[in-house]
C-alpha cells in the first residue's frame, strides 16, 4: 500500500475540475478533470479533496492502465484507504471512475495535463454541458 502524504500548499491552489449540474437523468460523463501530471499519486489526493462532500468517502477509483505513470493497488488518501483499479479499455482511455458504496458512480473526462488552456477548456465545457 502507498501512502500519499499530506500535500504542501500547492504552488496552483485552484483544483481544475469541472462538475456537471445536478440532475435525474443519468449522464455518460459526470464532469472533466484536468490534472497537472500524470503522476496519481501526487493528483489524486487533490482530486479528491475538491469533490463535492455529497459524493462521500470515495474508496475506489478506476484509471486507464496506460496512461498513469504508476498504479499500486491501493493508496491512503487523508487517513483512508482508496483502491485502484488499472483498465486498459480503450473505450475509457481518458476517464477516472469514482465509487462510493451506497452513493454512486462518477464518471470524469480526463483532460491531457498538456492541453493548452484554450484546449481545457472545450472540453470541461462539454463534458459539464447538459445533453438535453
Amino acid at each position: 500500500m502507498t501512502t500519499a502524504l499530506e500535500p504542501p500548499l500547492p504552488s496552483h491552489p485552484v483544483l481544475r475540475l469541472r462538475l456537471a449540474a445536478p440532475s435525474g437523468n443519468p449522464r455518460p460523463i459526470d464532469g472533466a478533470w484536468w490534472p497537472r501530471s500524470y503522476d496519481l499519486l501526487a493528483e489524486l489526493p487533490k482530486l479528491l479533496a475538491g469533490l463535492p462532500r455529497k459524493w462521500g468517502h470515495i474508496t475506489s477509483v478506476t484509471v486507464n492502465g496506460s496512461t498513469w505513470a504508476e498504479v499500486p493497488d491501493q493508496m491512503l488518501v487523508a487517513g483512508r484507504s482508496v483502491q485502484l483499479h488499472r483498465s486498459l479499455a480503450t473505450s475509457a482511455a481518458h476517464t477516472i471512475v469514482l465509487l462510493t458504496p451506497g452513493r454512486g458512480r462518477w464518471d470524469l473526462l480526463v483532460v491531457p495535463p498538456g492541453a493548452t488552456a484554450e484546449e481545457a477548456e472545450l472540453l470541461m465545457e462539454a463534458a459539464a454541458a447538459d445533453p438535453g
